[in-house]
């Protein structure tokens, strides 16, 4: 099955509202306090509207914030997914399910299995963006779990990304002409080489 695409760090609603009228399923919104892509909670208020309003969800991507802080942010936003990267624990997941919020939680070896919506494989280490562990996706799938790809993925390795079983892929900077600055252009191209993939 051809894996859904979410573009992250989408800091204009214009582009979202693009974006999802050419078949992204979702919209990623950061609020992580050292990204360059990180916007105030009204511009994500726009941002997810607009992506609502073209049937795409709007995913919220947190960086080590508190759950209380999360919650908020999310229903004050109208998040469909909360994204969480750093040292959340299945108490925080499953917090952020009863309060109706769909959960992708950073995948580590060392984390407790927890009933996350979807585990994110993701190169990134620091500061430096580099492709994930992509062996590790079929053992993921076979334990049941949905799996959601990032790192590097530009329009030269979707082909191989969508092959790998991930069952959504995660683009951000292959397609940008600066930081937070996306490119329907690039998009598009993007796009083609899904499009070449799911031809018979």
């Amino acid at each position: 099955m051809k894996p859904l695409l979410k573009i992250c760090g989408v800091t204009d609603p214009a582009f979202a509202a693009e974006a999802a009228r050419r078949g992204v399923a979702y919209v990623g919104i950061i609020f992580a306090a050292k990204s360059p892509r990180r916007v105030s909670v009204e511009r994500a208020k726009e941002i997810a509207s607009a992506a609502s309003a073209g049937g795409a969800a709007s995913v919220g991507v947190f960086v080590e914030q508190g759950a209380d802080e999360i919650e908020r942010i999310a229903a004050e936003v109208g998040l469909d997914v909360v994204q969480l990267h750093g040292g959340y624990g299945a108490e925080d997941v499953a917090r952020l399910k009863s309060a109706g919020f769909e959960v992708w939680r950073l995948w580590r070896q060392d984390a407790e299995q927890g009933a996350e919506d979807a585990v994110l494989l993701d190169g990134r280490e620091g500061n430096e963006s580099r492709l994930a562990d992509w062996s590790r996706i079929a053992d993921l799938k076979r334990a049941g779990r949905r799996v959601v790809l990032a790192g590097r993925l530009s329009a030269e390795n979707i082909a191989s990304a969508a092959a790998s079983g991930a069952d959504v892929l995660d683009v951000n900077s292959s397609i940008e002409t600066s930081p937070g600055v996306k490119s329907l252009e690039l998009l598009d191209g993007l796009l083609v080489r899904l499009a070449e993939i799911a031809q018979p």
